[in-house]
């Protein structure tokens, strides 16, 4: 794990939040540094956007402590946190123009008036819409609400900016230009973000760290390639990676005192060196799509295939196929040419990519690799 020194940010310690006789976060710890930029992962109900909302204020917490800048908010308002919160719907005025929806935040804490006429000017530069300060919220793009959304948060100057999927209602073009955006605004300003989304791609490009979540636990923080180069368990290799970790069952079979292979019934896969495991242990194995290339059958180590798709993407194609009776996909560059990839029948797993995950409990089992 790569060191980074936590100070002055935001730290959960052993947070839970019950509605009811019903817990939807266990006792979660989190620290997350200033001037970093934390990304909340997960599929839905898994608590993410439970945490961003305590954190905010905007949900109590039922036990632990929430500081912010070493100061304990837990039983803070929400208007005195020193947090700002972009939402998923923009939460715009619609009978107010650009100007005045950006400018609303310091108006209400009755700043004066050339200070708010620079400061909106300023922020509508950063985010390229000074041309649009006199239209009202119909009259924008989802992209430009969305800017104008960030413009409100970003004039508070506030500790903590917070967003909650905020890119989740634009099509896919606007999502990688407004992806491209963020990052170069968190790196313009250096303001401490907390960032909720169920979409890993997003995570990955923006975070600095990653925190994956599932059913209100934490499963494992790290930066993108630590998660993953080297899950934690099952849940986390199928959720980060696009496509997912192809992950098989099989049983570990000693060939001498220091290499193993792990059987997918009748198929072997060749184990990276000390992976932990015994002869005879049932485990999940996992390799990812970008990591199995195409062989000749000749190869002694091939693993065949049977070929049921082929899925052209450009550059790259996905192959749906099967191992045994097990779905798999792997990961391909065309080269501008996919005609020779309906002939492939085997392929090629390195041993050093090769994960080894306990069958029981889906925790990693295969020693650190490095990035």
């Amino acid at each position: 794990m790569s060191s980074v020194k936590l100070e002055n940010g935001v730290k959960l310690e052993k947070v839970v939040k019950c509605y009811g006789k019903l817990e939807v976060v266990h006792g979660i710890d989190l620290d997350v540094a200033e001037k970093e930029f934390v990304v909340l992962v997960g599929p839905s109900g898994c608590g993410k956007s439970t945490t961003l909302r305590m954190i905010a204020g905007l949900e109590d917490i039922t036990d632990g402590t929430i500081s912010i800048h070493d100061r304990v908010v837990s039983r803070v308002a929400p208007k005195d946190r020193d947090v700002a919160m972009v939402f998923q719907n923009y939460a715009l005025y619609p009978h107010l123009k650009v100007f005045e929806n950006i400018a609303f935040g310091l108006r209400i804490r009755k700043e004066p008036k050339d200070k708010i006429q620079s400061t909106v000017e300023e922020v509508s530069e950063i985010l390229g819409l000074t041309p649009y300060l006199d239209r009202r919220p119909a009259e924008l793009s989802g992209g430009q609400r969305q800017r104008v959304a960030m413009g409100r948060a970003i004039v508070r100057h506030p500790k903590v900016f917070l967003f909650d999927e905020p890119l989740s209602n634009l099509d896919a073009k606007l999502r990688t230009q407004m992806r491209a955006e963020i990052k170069q605004l968190h790196k313009r300003l250096g303001a401490t973000s907390v960032y909720v989304t169920h979409d890993q791609v997003e995570a990955m490009t923006l975070a600095d760290r990653i925190v994956v979540m599932n059913d209100g636990f934490i499963e494992q923080i790290g930066t993108p390639m630590e998660l993953f180069v080297n899950p934690a368990n099952t849940f986390v290799a199928s959720f980060i990676g696009s496509p997912p970790m192809n992950q098989f069952p099989a049983i570990v079979k000693a060939i001498s005192e220091t290499s193993m292979q792990a059987m997918v019934n009748n198929t072997a896969f060749n184990l990276p060196d000390n992976p932990g495991v015994n002869d005879g242990q049932k485990v999940i194995i996992g390799i990812r799509p970008e990591h199995l290339t195409l062989t000749s059958a000749a190869n002694a180590a091939s693993i065949p295939i049977t070929l049921n798709l082929v899925e052209p993407l450009g550059s790259e194609a996905l192959l749906h196929a099967a191992i045994e009776e097990h779905p798999v996909i792997i990961k391909t560059e065309t080269h501008g040419n996919i005609d020779h990839l309906n002939d492939v029948s085997t392929v090629y797993a390195p041993a050093e990519l090769v994960s080894v995950f306990d069958a029981d409990t889906g925790l990693a089992l295969t020693g650190h690799r490095t990035t």
